[in-house]
């Protein structure tokens, strides 16, 4: 099992897409074990963001970021980090394929609604960011049975 975080960003929460984004986790078989709406601070920006802050294009990311609340959630699966990073499709919604989430609802470089880590080291950091221990609510589902093998 891994663990990722999802930001449902400020253009997705604008655009009333959080249930029918929530949805498609949640119909491929992935647990969410923590949620909660906030509103980024350009300090939790500099955070979430340390790589880019010294970039020509920062200013506007965190503008962007920080316009209307987000969603965080932890996402936990098998391969979590591979297989949501698959269903966002490309960064850019104008080259994302049709049935990835970008490909779907967005034509857009920046507003391409969806955030997720881009590797352990990524979810890690990020998942520590937005969600304190106790805050994560590790479950078993009454249908996993159903979803996946036992040896998965």
């Amino acid at each position: 099992m891994e663990r990722t975080l999802v930001l449902l960003k400020p253009d997705c929460v604008q655009r009333r897409l959080i249930g029918r984004i929530l949805a498609r986790f949640e119909d491929k078989g992935l647990n969410f074990v923590a949620m909660k709406m906030l509103q980024i601070t350009p300090e939790l920006a500099r955070q979430h963001y340390a790589e880019h802050v010294e970039k020509p294009f920062y200013p506007n990311l965190e503008a962007f970021i920080t316009s209307a609340p987000v969603v965080a959630v932890a996402v936990e699966g098998v391969e979590a980090i591979r297989v949501v990073r698959e269903m966002l499709g490309a960064t850019s919604g104008l080259a994302a394929l049709a049935g990835t989430i970008r490909g779907d609802f967005s034509g857009s470089r920046q507003m391409n609604l969806v955030h997720a880590s881009d590797g352990p080291q990524a979810a890690t950091r990020e998942l520590e960011l937005f969600f304190r221990p106790e805050e994560l609510c590790p479950y078993d589902p009454l249908v996993a049975s159903v979803l996946r093998a036992a040896d998965e």
